[in-house]
């Protein structure tokens, strides 16, 4: 018999399929890759990231502090600055006690915040609720701890609340509701279907979780992930569930600098309610025992000097850019059969094919893209495995995040000459 070495988690975890679609892109160099959600590299402030490092360096006192360890909870200047810019993008509600930096940890980036989450709140057989479709990175976190996903379908404005609460109703009759943890939403230009939920939508989620509390023997929370909020370049911004009157003991946020300001900081933050934020800080302190201090600090100052502000009206503008850019290619070259919904920010979007013909890596859309050099993310690897329902296979994400103007504009002609061809036969 052969003994396993490997721990129950580490044979469990599967191959991540951003790192198989990351390794594609890298091993062909002449490839347009419309799959991962890369930044634009011309957006990238290393001019504004130069000037302010040598500010925080040419100090010895302030560069020595920089360069030191920091804590756990992260810097304290950042927290208190984060929390207030929170605070701002809702409209400063009545309740500011939810936005406080003493409920605040910053993070290696919005995905350790997700990571130490599911760690704080889940064990093997445990269910979550996400989105159907859902971030397929999440995803491979629930799959590597033998967490079980339940999709919750959407609507135009988000979570279908209706079916929110027959799954929850289904699983209080066959006893399983004492398993679910949370309820995980992309809240803001969803990944991967570019899709906002509404405030009221938040509101209405919160509701049913508290109702179905009682059943469940514990809290049931929502967490909130607006890693895109702030890449919006048109309609209005929509508030964060921290705003909801009477519900921050439920609420759970992540958010990231990454996606706004530049990827290779890869800081992030979380709110959250005491009792979890405790136990999320005793599990950072095991990964890392503080986020690096060195890039809070730069982040800080970024803050705090307006350059991040600024910075964002910048990327803003580019961004709507490249999505016209897309947008008018999706409408020249892809068949009028194939369904794109066209997002007001972030980085993707979410193409629904005919049902007929398949997407998935193994298909003969996937691979007739690949010899023609163009690299998209089938939609299959977004849907969690939930067995009260058949995984759909006729969808793909594209993104105009990382691809020049040019290469959007070649991709999309390539992808769509893929489409024509194989609707053909």
């Amino acid at each position: 018999m052969k003994a396993h070495v490997l721990s129950q988690l580490g044979r469990r975890t599967e191959v991540p399929p951003i790192s198989w679609l990351m390794a594609t892109a890298l091993a062909r160099p002449q490839l347009i890759s419309l799959a991962a959600g890369f930044t634009d590299n011309a957006s990238l402030p290393v001019n504004e990231v130069r000037g302010l490092l040598k500010g925080i360096l040419g100090s010895a006192r302030i560069g020595q502090a920089a360069l030191q360890y920091g804590t756990t909870a992260g810097d304290e200047t950042l927290r208190r600055l984060t929390a207030r810019h929170l605070y701002a993008l809702d409209g400063r509600p009545a309740a500011p006690r939810a936005y406080s930096p003493d409920r605040m940890v910053i993070t290696n980036g919005s995905q350790q915040m997700l990571y130490m989450i599911t760690e704080a709140l889940c064990d093997p057989g445990d269910i979550v609720l996400v989105e159907d479709p859902s971030y397929f990175v999440f995803l491979g976190i629930l799959q590597s701890h033998g967490v079980r996903a339940r999709g919750i379908r959407m609507q135009q404005d988000g979570l279908d609340l209706t079916r929110l609460g027959a799954v929850l109703e289904a699983l209080k009759r066959s006893g399983e509701l004492r398993r679910v943890k949370m309820l995980y939403l992309i809240s803001y230009y969803q990944n991967p279907t570019g899709r906002t939920t509404s405030f009221e939508k938040k509101a209405g989620a919160l509701k049913l979780l508290r109702r179905y509390e009682r059943a469940a023997g514990h809290p049931l929370y929502l967490v909130e992930d607006g890693a895109y909020r702030e890449l919006r370049f048109q309609g209005e911004d929509v508030k964060s569930a921290l705003a909801i009157k009477g519900y921050s003991d439920r609420v759970i946020y992540a958010g990231t600098y990454s996606k706004p300001f530049a990827t290779g900081t890869r800081v992030g933050f979380g709110l959250m309610p005491e009792l979890v934020l405790t136990t999320v800080l005793r599990i950072k302190g095991n990964h890392d025992f503080g986020s690096s201090n060195l890039l809070q600090q730069l982040l800080a100052h970024a803050l705090s000097s307006g350059l991040y502000d600024k910075h964002l009206v910048a990327l803003r503008r580019r961004y709507a850019r490249k999505a016209r850019v897309m947008r008018a290619a999706l409408k020249q070259h892809f068949p009028t059969e194939v369904e794109c919904w066209e997002p007001d920010g972030g980085l993707y979007f979410w193409a629904r094919l005919p049902q007929r013909l398949p997407s998935d890596s193994a298909s003969k859309v996937f691979q007739k893209a690949l010899a023609k050099n163009v690299l998209y993310v089938p939609g299959n690897l977004c849907y969690a495995n939930d067995p009260t329902r058949r995984k759909p296979n006729h969808e793909m994400r594209i993104s105009y995040g990382g691809a020049t103007e040019a290469n959007l504009r070649k991709g999309i002609a390539r992808l769509g000459a893929v489409l024509h061809d194989c609707l053909r036969k």
